[in-house]
């Protein structure tokens, strides 16, 4: 049996922000049985943790794939660590695919250690940017390239407004997943991240695609510190700070269920 919690991520309360679901376990199950719970959970990301000399090691996983780095499901892990597997403590370790990243309480919100993916300009010319703008189905005013394709546009209103064919988001040679971005009318920038690579359509709110965002902003923007909202039907607030490097992830969980998965 292994004990299963379901938390939102990037939210003030339940049914916002992202899902995730944390399962610890005492010892690695295969890759396939890990991929099938994914499967079976159906949301976004499954995170599995085990425990060891630093703290724990941490891997991620869509219903489809595993990924290098997820945000939303880093925070929902260290909101379970440090509020029910070991409320004593006031910071977490993560070893994972992306390196060490460390969660602290800071304040009501928890803020995360991540790597900075500063975005490479794409030329106007290339063809991933008439490609993206079909798959879209608007263009945007400009493109870069980090682990994801950023299509930055106008105004929030066009982001918001965004109905992406899938199928065509899937041809795309370049990127993981696509991040749609602009700046915001109430906060610095919003986004929406889609990624039907990982077998998710589109993401509700993703850490991962900030390491690429905060960085672009900060520079865009000319500050260190940054309000974003990423504008998916959920929705999700997060907390930002470019640190050379490094950025900060912030934001807020909330329990939804606890159960046990039987195999």
């Amino acid at each position: 049996m292994i004990p299963i919690y379901q938390v939102d991520a990037f939210t003030h309360g339940p049914f916002s922000g992202n899902p995730a679901a944390v399962c610890p376990l005492d010892d690695w199950l295969d890759d396939a049985t890990l991929l099938s719970i994914a499967a079976e959970n159906n949301l976004s990301e499954t995170a599995f943790i085990v425990p060891n000399d630093s703290g724990y090691h941490l891997r991620w996983f869509t219903p489809a794939i595993e990924v290098d780095l997820c945000g939303h499901a880093t925070l929902a892990t260290a909101y379970v660590v440090l509020n029910h597997l070991q409320p004593g403590l006031d910071s977490i370790a993560f070893e994972t695919m992306s390196g060490t990243l460390t969660v602290t309480r800071d304040g009501d919100r928890l803020s995360m250690d991540f790597p900075s993916r500063d975005p490479a300009p794409i030329d106007t010319a290339h063809a991933l940017v008439e490609a993206l703008a079909d798959a879209l189905g608007a263009a945007p005013s400009e493109v870069r390239l980090s682990r994801d394709v950023l299509a930055v546009f106008d105004d929030e209103a066009t982001v918001r407004r965004l109905a992406p064919d899938s199928a065509k988001l899937l041809a795309l040679e370049e990127g993981l997943g696509v991040i749609a971005s602009a700046r915001g009318d109430e906060v610095d920038f919003v986004s929406r991240f889609f990624v039907p690579k990982a077998g998710i359509a589109e993401d509700p709110v993703t850490g991962s695609a900030h390491c690429t965002l905060i960085p672009f902003w900060a520079g865009r923007l000319g500050k260190s510190k940054l309000v974003a909202h990423q504008v998916s039907a959920r929705g999700g607030e997060l907390h930002c700070e470019h640190r050379g490097d490094r950025v900060t992830i912030s934001g807020r969980c909330q329990l939804f269920l606890t159960g046990t998965i039987h195999l």
